[in-house]
This record gives C-alpha cells, structure tokens and sequence, in this order.
C-alpha cells in the first residue's frame, strides 16, 4: 500500500491567508458495516459544514445500515457503493476517485476492513480505491468486545501505522452488545478536529511556536476561595486555534477553563499570575511568538490561609499586593537573552482605550496590542464576539470592526505569518 504516505507536509504550500485548514480539501469518507456508521453521516455533515467537499464511498456491509442518500443529502455530493466498479467507466472509478482526493478517512473502520488494508486485499470499491490513492488515510476503527484487542486486530494496527496511516480512538465505552470496552468509533466532532490538525500541518507558519496565554488567573484565599476575573477564555483559545491551522507548534498556556482545548496544542495548566508567569518564561527561549491574552490578576491576597475561614470568625478586609506583571518580566528576559521574540499583548479597558492600550504597549516592549473596550456588550468578556482596535508599535492602527473572536484571532495571526514569514515589521 505504497499510497499510506505520512501526513506531514504532504499537501505542501497553502495560500497565506487560508485560515481554514478544511476550506475546499476534497475529502474521501470510506464507511464500512459497522452499527457506528450512523455516525458517519453526522461526520460527512461536519466536515461539509467546515468547507470540506466530501465525497462518500459504502460498502455492502455499510448498506445495511445507512443509504446513499443519506450522505448526498448532507454533502451535495455522489455516494458511491460496489455496484460502481462495475458501470461504464468501473475500470478507472477508483483511480479517479483515489487521484482527486486530498485526504481519505475512513470512519467507522469495521476489523474486516482493517485486515484488507493491512494486507492488500483489494475485494470491493472501497479498498481498491484505497491501494490506487496517492493521499494520506485516517481510519477510526470501531467494532465490538475483544475484537479490537484480539492480537490480529492489533497486528494489523501496527502495520497500517508503520506505513504511516493515522488511527483515530476507538473509544472505550458501552458497545452494541452490552458489553463495556475499547471499541466505540471515536465522536464526529473529535474526528473533525483531527482532521483540521492533519490537514494544518505543511502550513505558512510550519517550523514556528508560537506560545499562548488565555484564560483569567485564581489567586487564592483559602484553600476554598479565590480572587479571579470574568474572563473565559475564548479569545485565547481562538488565538491558539489560528495559530495551529496555519501549521505553527502552539504552547497553551492556560488558567482553568471550561473550554477544551484547541486539537494539536501542547497544553500546560497553570493557576496563578506567579504560575503563569514562570511557564511563559519558561516557553518563550524556543519560541518565535508570544501573544498573552489571558487576563492575569492584578492583584493577589498578600497572605494564604491554609484552612478556610469560618464565616462566623468574620472577615475585615483582606490585604492585597501586586502580582508579577508578566509581559515587563517578558521585555526584561528578551532583552537580557537577545531573543528574537515578537509580542502580542492585549488590554482591556473600559476607557481611554487608545491611549492606555498604547502607553502599556510601548512600556512593556510589545509588538503589537489588541484592545477592546469592556463596557462594549458585544466586546466583553464571555460573549462569541469582539471588537478591538490593534495598535503596532510604529504607531500605526488598525480598527477591526464587531466580528467573531475566531475572526479576531485569525486577523492576529496574519500579523505573524508577515513578521515570521514575509520578513515585515
């Protein structure tokens, strides 16, 4: 199966502007006989939503539970089965199926299929297509108790992945006869965000780290309390996002958040200002970008109680003092180490927007500076939205108007790809 090529770099150069990885990809889904190929269609309509042209192959098996029609109603697009190899033009079908396609997944992977593959079984459409195709392969396995761990399933495993194939889950769970084990086809949507990651890779920013802060920071009172802010995290985790879809290694660093993170990213939870700051220090010696829009407390109790106080006991004031402002910290190791660091901060502010977001911007030796006004409904913390203003530190501006935060990250992300890759700035 000379075609399982690795993932890497395969796609080659993109558009500089591609935000979106799955943007006009043309994706094969092979689905196999499976209970799990309901989920299947749910796959093809997400991968269509996210820009995918998707393309459906069934086989036989895969009849007995779903239809064609299913997928052409959710892709727009022809569903093939067995009984085209046989048409008018069966001797080519699978070589132009397999030639024109970007990336082939094949989801859910029953063991038959599995086994075909890992030995070159060509017996129907599906794998036939899948010895003609020059594209890499993904498959999410999905099968009943034992099955997946019996030694032969294994084997074959380990072979497709020698050749580079990528296997996604299964999942451990309740399965179809009852029984609890590995074996549930892995969700659609963790599929999808796999997928984004694979077809990322290769991209404009491909080589560069970029590190990225989100989430508002906990200082503790006790060991139940704790003085923090109303940020989500949102706008960060977006930033982590665009980064990653432009091919760029990305560090998260993150407070707690309820958000999941961003498929790709190496992920280190932190807690505190002071926590937060020693991993940024940490991250930024082998890293290119460091954009923190996490909102990182201000302040901090001076003093831990390392047992919760007692309402009854009454409290009179707790004491604060200042955390570690980590973006001087930032300028001071950047310059102390030569580092060739651009630096993306974010402010925000409920007034004097410009003027404050500037003078922080040039105290701390930024790059650039993202601010948007807080008192905004639109533009605050929580909400899908933002509205920001950037500002360079050659005191040039750019007014982005009301847009998603997804938007927003990408518009900062372009901004590196010119530092990073076109040599501007």
């Amino acid at each position: 199966m000379a075609h399982i090529g690795r993932v890497e770099n395969y796609l080659g150069d993109e558009s500089l502007g591609m935000a979106n990885p799955l943007e006009g990809k043309r994706i094969m889904l092979g689905v196999t006989g499976s209970i799990a190929a309901y989920k299947a269609a749910d796959l093809a309509s997400r991968l269509t939503q996210k820009g995918a042209v998707v393309t459906t192959l069934l086989t036989n098996s895969a009849l007995e539970f779903v239809t064609p029609l299913t997928f052409q109603s959710v892709t727009g697009q022809k569903a093939f089965v067995d009984d085209d190899l046989w048409g008018g033009e069966g001797h080519v079908v699978h070589v132009q199926i397999g030639h024109s396609t970007d990336l082939m997944i094949i989801a859910p992977a029953s063991a038959n299929t599995i086994a075909k593959l890992a030995h070159g079984i060509a017996d129907n459409l599906l794998t036939i297509t899948a010895l003609a195709a020059t594209c890499p392969l993904v498959i999410a396995p999905a099968m009943d108790a034992g099955m997946f761990s019996h030694p032969a399933t294994q084997e074959n495993i380990h072979v497709l992945k020698e050749r580079g194939v990528v296997i996604i889950g299964p999942d451990e769970g309740h399965l179809a006869s009852g029984l609890v084990g590995p074996g549930r086809m892995t969700q659609p949507q963790e599929i999808v965000d796999e997928v984004r990651w694979l077809l990322a890779k290769g991209g404009p920013l491909s080589g560069k780290k970029i590190v990225v802060t989100a989430g508002g920071t906990r200082e503790a009172i006790d060991p139940v309390r704790y003085i923090s802010n109303r940020s989500s995290g949102k706008q960060g985790y977006a930033v982590a996002q665009a980064a990653l879809d432009l091919g760029s290694a990305v560090t998260l660093i993150t407070a707690p958040s309820s958000l999941t993170a961003p498929k790709g990213c190496q992920v280190m939870q932190v807690e505190s200002a002071a926590e937060m700051c020693d991993a940024v220090l940490k991250e930024i010696n082998s890293a290119d970008a460091l954009i923190m829009s996490a909102a990182v407390a201000d302040f901090r109790p001076a003093s831990y109680t390392s047992e919760k106080i007692k309402k009854e006991k009454g409290l009179e004031a707790i004491l604060l003092e200042p955390t570690k402002d980590i973006l001087s910290e930032v300028a001071r190791v950047k310059k102390k180490n030569k580092l060739d660091l651009k630096v993306v901060g974010f402010a925000a502010e409920s007034q004097d927007l410009k003027s404050n977001a500037s003078r922080k911007m040039h105290a701390k030796a930024m790059d650039m500076i993202v601010a948007n006004d807080i008192t905004d409904p639109q533009a605050g913390f929580s909400v899908d939205t933002n509205k920001v203003l950037l500002l360079f530190s050659d005191g040039s501006t750019e007014q982005l108007p009301l847009m998603q935060k997804s938007e927003v990250a990408e518009r900062i992300i372009q901004h590196l790809v010119s530092w990073l890759v076109e040599g501007a700035g």
